[in-house]
């Protein structure tokens, strides 16, 4: 009885330790976040008004050498000058203390009021590696599916198109370029310089596609009997993905030719 009573004791005080510690880096973590969340405004506060300084800086050399009170060339020295501390801090880790661009109706739609601003330049970096390194994965795939149902239908299907290996890539070009347009919008608001047209053409891409998922066919196609001769009735059943696939087809390979 008695080492059962001193098991049960120990067990109790190192649960009880167990509970210490465990309030005991509660506190301490939130005492970081705390210390962590007053810093990083005090250098929000300071980026901020280092942004309105060189604003308002340039602003004046400009009044100023219109005014014809400034040296040319002391003027453009200022203004380099004033370029290089731009670049320190937009290029360094104090880019993610700058005021954030208001984010676009893309990114509310899906997200929310959420900010997608990375503190750390490293963070920046890293989601633009792997933007790329998505986008180039993706680039293979998407000359190659089209191009593979065109060979299956020559091929394999004899002339037949069924509508649903059609739809199923329309419908994978949809979510190619809504995660590509939502990856870029992020990308922009953490300063990467990202054509506003670039963007757009996959608002496009996603419409077209969109249009084409949803284009009604009228009587869907029976292979079986396009290959057992009954050519008439499966031409005129394909003819809705035949032209789906034809409109589709140069379209998307045009906007390949753009990446």
């Amino acid at each position: 009885m008695e080492n059962v009573e001193e098991s049960t004791n120990e067990m109790e005080e190192e649960v009880g330790k167990v509970m210490e510690q465990a309030r005991e880096l509660q506190e301490a973590g939130a005492g970081l976040i705390s210390m962590i969340s007053n810093d990083e405004q005090s250098l929000r506060l300071k980026a901020n008004s280092l942004d309105s300084s060189i604003r308002h800086l340039r602003s004046s050399i400009t009044t100023v050498l219109s005014q014809k009170l400034l040296d040319p060339k002391l003027a453009d020295k200022l203004e380099e000058d004033l370029q290089t501390a731009i670049c320190i801090i937009t290029d360094g880790d104090a880019a993610g203390f700058l005021p954030a661009n208001a984010q676009g109706w893309y990114l509310r739609m899906f997200l929310g009021p959420i900010s997608v601003r990375a503190s750390r330049k490293e963070i920046q970096l890293k989601a633009k590696e792997e933007y790329n390194s998505y986008r180039d994965r993706t680039a293979l795939m998407f000359i190659l599916f089209p191009l593979i149902l065109l060979i299956l239908r020559s091929w394999i299907w004899e002339g037949c198109l069924p509508a649903f290996p059609v739809q199923l890539y329309e419908a994978w070009l949809l979510f190619l370029n809504t995660g590509l347009a939502l990856r870029e919008n992020i990308l922009r608001a953490n300063g990467s310089d990202i054509r506003p047209w670039w963007i757009y053409h996959h608002y496009f891409a996603m419409a077209t596609a969109l249009v084409s998922l949803t284009w009604e066919i009228k009587g869907q196609p029976n292979c079986g009997q396009k290959q057992s001769n009954s050519m008439n009735v499966a031409r005129r059943e394909t003819t809705g993905v035949d032209c789906q696939l034809w409109v589709l087809c140069p379209i998307l390979f045009v906007m390949q030719v753009f990446k």
